[in-house]
């Protein structure tokens, strides 16, 4: 069964590419999130971008091939376990224009280390588009009709750290915490994945996410009501049990004669109906509800009554 964030990277994988500036910044996220450098002869910069989602392989090789005139090739890892992903490496062959690439994109060694892309995220769409590079890298978010997490995980926390501050430059409620070896950016409330997903351009996705939580709400407020209303019924079932264990000791001391007509009635309709809710017994009688949740507390304190003197005597 696919997961919920497959769903959600093959949709912004598929997105029509944008500005060259937002390209970019989709791409230095890509790359930041899922790449590492490798070195080649004469210690010349080479880029390798792992990934379990072949359309996220794809959207990288396209933003590469955009990028700049640097030599591309995928392998394909298959699994020889069931039920197993494949995995897909892009390589950027080294050579001088991976260096150029790199330092385009704010990544030469030192700045990809640090985190670095400052110079890219000046403008609002490249961040959100820098954001998006970087989730389908290395995020993932719950299915909808689970509990709301949405997240990033990384190694680095200065990189955690820039991500948490541009979450938190969209209003994003954005927390980071550890995680073994790594450091997560999370997001926990239903309203900001939502938004999160519409601003990464997963629209198909929020309108699912947003419908599923619909779903979830209703059935959470029918499961509250069904509780409440059997919490209800198990207290009336345990007070109208007393009451009738209640009534029936004033039967056994022979007090039911001396009630007033009212006391007496109600004694024989709860014993009659020992089931009935209050409201019920009132339809009965002809009574209010008070006056019948009265009367049974009347009965109640005759009959401890009469226990209390036959224990006196």
């Amino acid at each position: 069964m696919p997961s919920f964030s497959g769903d959600v990277k093959n949709e912004l994988a598929r997105l029509p590419l944008q500005r060259d500036c937002c390209e970019r910044a989709e791409l230095a996220g890509l790359l930041r999130m899922g790449a590492s450098l490798t070195l080649g002869a004469g210690r010349a910069l080479g880029i390798t971008f792992v990934t379990e989602h072949a359309a996220v392989a794809r959207r990288v090789l396209v933003l590469l091939k955009q990028a700049g005139a640097v030599r591309t090739e995928i392998m394909v890892r298959r699994s020889r376990r069931l039920g197993k992903t494949n995995t897909y490496a892009v390589r950027v062959m080294p050579g001088e224009a991976v260096g150029v690439l790199l330092a385009e994109l704010g990544l030469s060694p030192a700045e990809f280390a640090a985190g670095g892309q400052k110079s890219l995220l000046r403008r609002k769409c490249c961040r959100a588009s820098y954001l998006r590079g970087a989730f389908l890298a290395g995020g993932s978010v719950s299915r909808p009709e689970a509990s709301c997490h949405l997240e990033y995980v990384t190694t680095n926390v200065r990189f955690a750290e820039l991500l948490q501050t541009l979450l938190r430059r969209f209003g994003f409620p954005a927390g980071m915490t550890g995680r073994k070896e790594d450091y997560v950016v999370y997001l926990k409330e239903g309203d900001a994945i939502l938004d999160f997903l519409a601003m990464a351009g997963a629209e198909e996705a929020a309108t699912a996410f947003e419908a599923a939580r619909n779903v979830k709400e209703v059935r959470n407020q029918v499961n509250r009501l069904v509780n409440c209303e059997t919490a209800n019924l198990s207290k009336t079932a345990e007070a109208a049990a007393r009451q009738v264990e209640a009534i029936r000791e004033l039967v056994s001391s022979g007090g039911l004669s001396a009630l007033s007509p009212g006391l007496k009635a109600t004694a024989e309709a709860r014993l009659a109906h020992p089931e009935a809710s209050l409201t019920e017994l009132g339809a009965v009688l002809g009574v209010g509800r008070s006056g019948v949740n009265h009367r049974l507390r009347r009965l109640m304190e005759l009959a401890s009554g009469n226990e209390a003197k036959r224990a006196s005597g």
